[in-house]
């Protein structure tokens, strides 16, 4: 009989109005790593915080190292050899690394913290990792990608029987998932089994040993992964075959609705001497390494980050966006990369998220607000971006990543901006939610709007833009012609300034 490190037995979980988890199950074999996957809303965060203690199953059993458990707190999972790796980083940016790592088990001298025990352990564990981080370094100053890779650090260091990932490599880039999967490796040569959930195609077939899929809250399939297919895959989760990766592009770019020439953000290093034009009807991309500034690109247009020369135009016409009030009165919109930290409210409901940036829309001569606008307009959001929620009322925080990212933007198609800008807006979201991503980019596009997307992910910037800008360390590489273009000359550029 096969051993399992940990096996979830016929779990169910129910919220107001609607059940998460229908009896659903998952065994881990020790030594191989174990993906998790599913549309967006299929279960698999329910499902794990089940298993790690932050929700209470209402049925089923769950069997771990030979002996049946409940854990009552993340605490108690981790005490007992079963941690995670959260999609949705939660560190205290304001302490040290080693702070953050050690936070609740700090060793101590007698009464007093060890400091320096603790930078020892702390530095002898990313000495093993290869991870290349001061101890001492506070957490706000470091980049996405680090904090990802402390938590896995973090997870390495209980040493834990079952290690959870949820999107680890969101935020890495090819060099660092690398080197992820050189670490998962070290824990599996341990024994660990390891919970790999993931939309990535490619890093799934590579990485992992077994497959369970989940869809709508149900169990569907589990299965080794030698001689399944991708097509077979995706046929599981989304429940019907999907036969293109990207819909077929109808847009077609006309005259030129944005030029910005010669962009400098304050405070550097950001961006310096950026160049470019957006056409009506357009998808531009903006590719580029981590550290490339990317993202400055569009915030400082979007004036969250101060100008400090340069000109901005719409349809020939010079104007200032000092502030993101001011570039949205312009015809902007931003939706960011972080969308937990920067783009939800995640305590309010679905309603004030979807109406927040469209607000003053809703109010009466006497300054009242319109709820039955703002009922139709939230409906809207939910019914056009297929949002899964029980109710308009639902806290936005208890959807799924995916469904998130549509609210917001729904939220931000509601201001009917003629410019929309996209900072990675598929990231750590499934494959028919993408799908139905691109089909909404190049429906707007084919209305006449321009649209900016910033995305680490080659394919996708291959396969739905028009134009690509490659950055380099705050400048302009190179513009592309996505059809003429190939991921090797992408590369190239986005090195030359390095």
């Amino acid at each position: 009989m096969e051993r399992y490190l940990l096996e979830m037995i016929d779990v169910s979980k129910s919220f107001p109005g609607v059940k998460a988890l229908d009896k659903v199950s998952l065994k881990i074999r020790p030594k191989t790593v174990h993906a998790l996957m599913g549309e967006n809303g299929a279960g698999k965060s329910t499902l794990m915080k089940c298993l790690f203690g932050i929700y209470s199953k209402d049925e089923g059993k769950i069997i771990f190292d030979g002996k049946e458990v409940n854990f009552v707190s993340a605490k108690d999972a981790l005490q007992n050899g079963v941690s995670m790796v959260h999609q949705e980083l939660n560190q205290v940016l304001q302490r040290s690394v080693m702070d953050n790592m050690w936070l609740g088990r700090y060793p101590l001298k007698g009464i007093f913290i060890d400091h320096k025990k603790m930078y020892c352990d702390t530095s002898r564990i990313f000495k093993e990792l290869e991870i290349e981080v001061d101890p001492n370094a506070k957490v706000s100053t470091l980049s996405v990608s680090q904090m990802q890779m402390i938590e896995i650090a973090k997870a390495f260091s209980y040493n834990s029987k079952v290690i959870v990932m949820d999107e680890p490599t969101s935020s890495l880039t090819e060099k660092e998932v690398a080197h992820l999967f050189k670490i998962i490796n070290k824990l599996t040569d341990r024994g660990c089994g390891v919970v790999y959930i993931s939309h990535k195609m490619e890093e799934i077939k590579e990485i992992c040993d077994d497959i369970t899929i989940l869809r709508d809250g149900e169990w569907v399939a589990t299965k080794s992964l030698d001689g399944v297919s991708t097509d077979e895959i995706i046929s599981m989760m989304v429940g019907r075959s999907l036969t293109q990766r990207f819909p077929e592009k109808t847009n077609k770019p006309t005259e030129i609705i944005l030029e910005v020439e010669k962009l400098t953000a304050k405070n550097q290093p950001s961006i310096k001497d950026v160049s470019f034009n957006l056409k009506k009807g357009e998808i531009l991309g903006v590719a580029g390494l981590v550290g490339s500034r990317r993202t400055d690109i569009v915030e400082t247009i979007f004036g969250i980050r101060e100008k400090e020369s340069g000109k901005i135009k719409i349809a020939g016409k010079e104007i200032e966006n000092n502030s993101s009030l001011e570039a949205i009165k312009n015809g902007f919109a931003l939706v960011t990369e972080e969308r937990r930290a920067t783009g939800i409210f995640p305590q309010l409901n679905i309603e004030f998220n979807s109406l927040i940036s469209n607000i003053t829309n809703y109010e009466s001569k006497n300054k009242l607000l319109n709820s039955s606008k703002m009922h139709d307009d939230t409906k809207w959001v939910i019914d056009s971006m297929r949002v899964k929620t029980p109710t308009q009322k639902t806290p936005i925080g208890n959807l799924s990543g995916g469904n998130q990212q549509k609210v917001i933007i729904g939220r931000w198609l509601l201001t009917s901006p003629d410019i929309l800008m996209l900072d990675e807006p598929t990231r750590g979201i499934d494959v028919g939610a993408k799908y139905e991503i691109y089909q909404l980019m190049l429906d707007l596009a084919s209305k006449g709007k321009g649209i900016i997307m910033i995305s680490s992910e080659m394919p996708e910037l291959l396969g739905i833009t028009d134009r690509i800008i490659v950055m380099s360390n705050g400048r302009v590489a190179g513009v592309v012609n996505t059809k003429e273009t190939t991921q090797e000359e992408i590369l190239k550029l986005a090195s030359l300034y390095l």
